[in-house]
């Protein structure tokens, strides 16, 4: 082999090498993306069905129901303009508390329930995640706007 087909076979190797590297990479990020939903936009079908994504929103007052055999536990989470309802087994953060800000990671199942594998609760009385706080307070600026036309 001339010395000139060696070079662009290194270069060929290498633009290859990087290539599948690229891919690999972005194959891992896809895999593990996940975005976040108000409940207003799950109720609105703008949330996958097949896919993991986070609900957040605020825990409704008098929703928190856990089961007598487990530690499985439904509750309803809202933006003040819709409710899902969330199913989660395993055991809830100590703060979680009605009337609190809540982020759940799952998947919605085909009844309409988020089947929840992951559940977290705010840190402190003034903190609520900055998605779940930008759709509680467009869910209320939308319900204010069909209140007063």
């Amino acid at each position: 082999m001339k010395p000139r087909h060696k070079r662009l076979a290194l270069i060929a190797s290498g633009i290859a090498a990087l290539a599948i590297t690229a891919a690999l990479v972005l194959n891992a990020f896809q895999s593990n993306l996940v975005f976040f939903f108000s409940p207003s936009q799950v109720a609105a079908g703008e949330a996958p069905r097949d896919r993991s994504f986070r609900i957040g929103g605020l825990v409704q007052a008098g929703s928190v129901k856990r089961s007598q055999e487990g530690l499985s536990v439904q509750f309803v989470v809202t933006d003040t303009a819709k409710d899902i309802r969330v199913a989660y087994a395993g055991t809830l953060p100590d703060l979680f508390r009605e009337g609190k800000g809540v982020v759940a990671q799952g998947k919605l199942g085909a009844d309409g329930v988020f089947h929840a594998n992951e559940v977290l609760a705010k840190h402190d009385e003034n903190y609520m995640p900055p998605d779940a706080q930008h759709a509680v307070d467009q869910a209320q600026k939308a319900q204010k706007t069909l209140r007063n036309p």
